[in-house]
């Protein structure tokens, strides 16, 4: 996406692997949403439309309303650790939508779904922060060169939004950090 000066310059390309980073990151706390929930499959349909982006789908009005229906599913859970799970794959539908202005918000497209992840992990594990800050080591083995280099031409993340913004800054940092040789974990690619 080319645009004006004060835009940053997104390709297709760049959209799709961080729209893979994040549905990797939200897959992982999939069975906690759907143990909470398990008849309803917004989350995982989000998901899904999330990996059929990333491999080469069309970025258009039903990835947009499956992140919307996960965010939906959210409100009906029974634990908080359900809505974080919800969450984490509304926001990797929405990674697809990272819009090309240099503001620190839109950090949260990128890195959204890994923190709402680890957050739903931190919970399950009885608010465990050391499971959480795991999971934020595991996102970042999992981010592509790629992902790390979108993430660099933004500022880095605002601060505020509670324990996920906290997991959000752990991750944008770790991130910028990474030494550029390290090569990424395989992502989960169900």
């Amino acid at each position: 996406m080319a645009g004006k000066a004060s835009e940053i310059v997104l390709s297709k390309h760049e959209l799709r692997e961080v729209t893979a980073f994040a549905a990797a990151c939200a897959e992982v706390v999939l069975a906690v949403f759907e143990a909470d929930q398990p008849h309803d499959s917004r989350p995982r349909a989000a998901i899904t439309a999330a990996w059929e982006f990333a491999r080469g789908g069309e970025r258009g009005k039903s990835l947009r309303d499956t992140a919307w229906a996960a965010l939906e599913a959210a409100k009906g859970t029974d634990t908080a650790a359900a809505r974080d799970a919800a969450w984490a794959a509304m926001s990797a539908a929405g990674a697809a939508y990272l819009h090309p202005l240099p503001k620190a918000t839109q950090v949260k497209h990128i890195l959204g779904a890994g923190a709402h992840a680890a957050r739903a992990a931190e919970l399950v594990a009885g608010d465990d922060r050391t499971v959480g800050a795991g999971h934020v080591e595991q996102a970042v083995h999992r981010a592509t060169p790629v992902v790390v280099d979108v993430l660099e031409r933004f500022p880095a993340a605002p601060g505020g939004g509670g324990r996920v913004g906290e997991l959000i800054r752990m991750l944008d940092t770790d991130l910028r950090r990474r030494p550029s040789t390290q090569p990424p974990c395989a992502a989960t690619n169900s």
